[in-house]
């Protein structure tokens, strides 16, 4: 095998929705990254090869199974890199397909400047040192691409073990947990009296195509057989409705790492079996359909759980006024806590436990309190495993993971630890993720001083609300420039001064309900599309302060389909004006910020 050596400054192994965030975050911020990922496509979970969807905090007036009523909401939907991906997908996937989803994942790591990605990486062997006067630091990571048959060794200032299963950190001897905790350890009321090894299961989802004629089905003969409903008990499998098959899940009760080939055997059989029973074994409503997909890579809720600065526990995900200093992401799923025997348990899968949303999670649960470099993002973060039962799906996983990117990026530009960039630069840190249009509960975003001096004025609604620091809608607070298609804005500064550049923050109704992939295909359309909400065309003119001086146009952005826009200026202006031209569909114009820099 050749051998290939990457000098970083920070290396992220495990290229999920957590991993992706991460390097993606870190790059941007002007870090050197290595992403490694063991798989040939990104998004982990939320990928092709397992297709769970991406689940995040709960809105108003949601029903247990985190459906939203379109009627309410509480905007709490997580923004940042995870929203900008969603609507890339929603404008480009117009027909969801899971090749050109993978193809999105792959562009955002692949064509991002300052970044490596290395696809088809297993990395197996960590080198540590432990110095004088130092802590213990992993120097190097080293996997196997065995479709170049390469022997890549990534070495790094900084490392983020977001590879779910841990086994980074396990390798270099960062503490880590595994099962559930007594309940009095943490004073947690939905614990087991008892700790035990048991933990949530995997599963091997399916999904289905519906067509214009009747389709048959005939099992393999190693499926399992199951010819009355009641051997799933309370498993709604009729095709209709909204379904992805969660529930074909086993291995809680044994170990979901060392014992996953023979796990995913057994959900096979059980995946097939559910299959032929729902087709062949009564009425279920799905003569037309044909089985589509099965994932032979299962999908997994829960493993190693690494122990940070603070261990995450069903009481702060309860305690909706506990108002963390440190917030550097937040939660919002209910603890949804899946039964260890899974399938074979005969009753419901899971317990909705609720829990308020959002919640804050601190910036000391996303790094090691014994490894001094090392940084973890997704299900394997410190928590218990009753607040795992919340912080463990992806679009949480995803936003903590652009916090331990960017944390990364700040700590090697002052040259500093993980815990280092909480004791020294946590402010700045918050203020980044905000700039980055990551929403922290209980914050508000500092306006600069160019911006504070500007005055002004439009032709409709109050423009103030574009510098309150608040970027979304928070209860009843609308916190936007609230307007129509034509309406403008003027920043009037009385003098020209010079501008590098403009952020925006438009409306992307973070309320929607079409956001994730699909489950399963119906003959009828199932069309993606931008929100119409969004702002769609939009102009900046400058006027250089003299008395009847025309309006110039600087910038025309046609086809925007993101919610956060930054855009370079390089003008010296007294006056600038945002007209807003046109949206996706919707009437009204909301916009959220202008920032001028």
């Amino acid at each position: 095998m050749r051998d290939i050596t990457h000098e970083a400054d920070f290396c992220v192994v495990g290229g999920g929705m957590a991993g992706l965030s991460a390097a993606i975050a870190a790059a941007r911020h002007g870090a050197r990254t290595v992403l490694v990922q063991d798989r040939p496509v990104l998004g982990g979970n939320a990928s092709s090869e397992i297709r769970m969807w991406i689940c995040g905090a709960h809105n108003e007036n949601n029903d247990e199974t985190g459906r939203v009523d379109p009627e309410g909401g509480d905007n709490n939907h997580e923004t940042g890199i995870i929203e900008e991906i969603l609507l890339e997908n929603q404008w480009r996937n117009t027909w969801p397909n899971y090749s050109v989803w993978d193809s999105i994942l792959y562009e955002k790591a692949r064509f991002q400047g300052n970044l490596v990605l290395l696809l088809n990486t297993y990395a197996s062997e960590v080198e540590v040192a432990e110095g004088a006067g130092k802590g213990r630091r992993i120097v190097s990571v080293t996997g196997r691409q065995m479709t170049t048959e390469s022997r890549v060794v990534v070495r790094a200032k900084l490392f983020s073990d977001c590879t779910g299963n841990g086994l980074v950190g396990a390798l270099a001897g960062a503490e880590f947990r595994i099962g559930r905790e007594a309940r009095a350890e943490f004073g947690e009321s939905i614990a087991p009296e008892v700790a035990d090894r048991h933990t949530m299961g995997l599963s091997c989802l399916i999904e289905a195509r519906e067509t214009d004629r009747s389709q048959s089905f005939i099992a393999p003969s190693w499926a399992y057989r199951y010819d009355s409903d009641r051997e799933m008990p309370q498993r709604a499998h009729r095709v209709e409705g909204r379904q992805n098959f969660w529930w074909l899940e086993v291995g809680g009760m044994a170990d979901t790492i060392h014992d996953n080939e023979e796990l995913r055997d057994e959900l096979l059989k059980i995946a097939f079996g559910v299959w032929d029973h729902i087709k062949n074994r009564g009425d279920h409503g799905a003569g037309n359909w044909a089985l589509d997909w099965v994932g032979f890579l299962p999908g997994k809720r829960e493993s190693r759980r690494f122990v940070g600065d603070h261990i995450l526990c069903q009481g702060d995900v309860e305690d909706a006024g506990r108002h963390f200093e440190d917030i550097v992401g937040y939660g919002g799923w209910t603890m949804d806590d899946h039964f260890p025997e899974g399938f074979y348990r005969k009753e419901a899968g899971t317990i909705f436990h609720p829990a308020p949303s959002p919640y804050g999670i601190p910036y000391r649960c996303l790094y090691s309190r014994n490894v001094d470099n090392l940084f973890f993002a997704g299900r394997n973060i410190s928590t218990t495993h009753c607040a795992l039962s919340s912080t463990r799906v992806q679009a949480t996983c995803s936003t903590l993971g652009q916090a331990v990117g960017t944390a990364a990026a700040i700590a090697v530009r002052n040259g500093l630890s993980p815990r280092g960039v909480c004791l020294e630069r946590l402010a700045e840190l918050k203020q980044s993720l905000m700039e980055d249009d990551c929403y922290l509960p209980f914050n508000r975003r500092e306006i600069n001083a160019l911006t504070r001096s500007a005055t002004l004025s439009a032709s409709r609604g109050d423009p103030e609300k574009l510098r309150n620091g608040l970027d979304r809608q928070i209860g009843s607070e609308r916190n936007s420039w609230d307007a129509r298609v034509g309406d403008s804005v003027v920043f009037d500064f009385g003098a020209p001064v010079q501008f590098s550049g403009i952020r925006l923050v438009f409306d992307s109704d973070l309320n929607r309900t079409t956001r994730n992939m699909v489950s399963y295909y119906t003959m009828a359309s199932q069309d993606f599309a931008v929100p119409p909400s969004i702002v769609k065309s939009f102009s900046i003119e400058a006027q250089g302060g003299q008395a009847g001086e025309a309006w110039r146009k600087v910038v025309d952005v046609v086809d925007n389909h993101q919610r956060l826009v930054r855009l370079p200026l390089g003008l010296r202006a007294a006056r600038l004006r945002f007209t807003a031209r046109e949206t996706w569909g919707a009437e009204a114009v909301r916009v959220f910020a202008i920032d001028l820099y």
